[in-house]
């Protein structure tokens, strides 16, 4: 149950990681501080920081600068993958498209999610059919977000497994049947200066189980509420640490 809080908790998942393939990871004192720490996190703020995640600054911050020289490109150019049904709801979205709680954001984004082949999922994934649309400019565009996605699920895996020993259950209950082969969404988002009035991306949850942001360093855009204080309208600004790099939010 969520309690009343006032900050995010930072938390170095390294000794998780280091330890994630290891049978006998649920013995090791390490992995089970940072068991402990994930639970408090999860079930007091539902947000955390994490550092020592193991992806190379190096990639995060290619991935945030190939972005950025995506969305500076003309209107013309980024419509090239304008996302449509025809693709299941993949490609680029312009600013406004995207509403959340009956009102336009304002943001533009390229929506990527796992490709799904015909008769995949059956009848219930038919909308979902498709495959990702890349830009061919800027040009390796595809090549980065394809290796930050592969690390990305690996992580989320490891971090998976820390959670699973969190609710009592094995490292390994969220993978075979259960959740092995997962269906991820990836939203690449850009912000325009906006005035004070505009909201870049109204209040809501997540669905999923687990959501990576990977944030630009100077710019404090995310907010968290305190459900607790919901009427008060208290929330929190998320200040991305250099640090960390990774804020995550575990699931609805």
């Amino acid at each position: 149950m969520a309690v009343d809080f006032s900050s995010i908790p930072i938390i170095d998942i390294s000794p998780l990681l280091a330890k994630s393939d290891d049978p006998k990871m649920a013995e090791d004192p390490g992995v089970l501080d940072v068991v402990a720490q994930l639970d408090k996190a999860c079930t007091e703020a539902g947000f955390f920081y994490v550092k020592g995640h193991g992806i190379p600054d190096s990639l995060l911050k290619g991935v945030r600068d190939i972005t950025r020289r995506f969305f500076e490109l003309p209107y013309e150019e980024k419509a090239k993958i304008k996302m449509t049904p025809a693709n299941g709801f993949r490609g680029y979205e312009k600013i406004g498209e995207n509403i959340t709680e009956g009102a336009p954001d304002m943001h533009e984004a390229i929506d990527c999610y796992r490709e799904v082949t015909k008769g995949m999922y059956g009848d219930l994934g038919k909308v979902m059919e498709g495959f990702n649309q890349w830009p061919q400019n800027p040009p390796k565009f595809k090549f980065l977000m394809e290796e930050y996605i592969s690390l990305c699920k690996d992580l989320a895996k490891k971090i998976m497994r820390g959670i699973a020993l969190a609710l009592g259950g094995s490292p390994y209950e969220f993978e075979g049947d259960r959740a092995g082969d997962p269906f991820w969404v990836m939203r690449i988002i850009g912000y325009p200066g906006v005035s004070s009035d505009d909201i870049g991306c109204g209040a809501h949850t997540d669905y999923g189980l687990l959501t990576l942001l990977n944030q630009d360093d100077d710019i404090n855009a995310l907010q968290v509420c305190n459900i607790l204080v919901l009427s008060c309208n208290i929330w929190l600004i998320v200040t991305i640490f250099k640090s960390t790099k990774f804020c995550l939010q575990n699931f609805d």
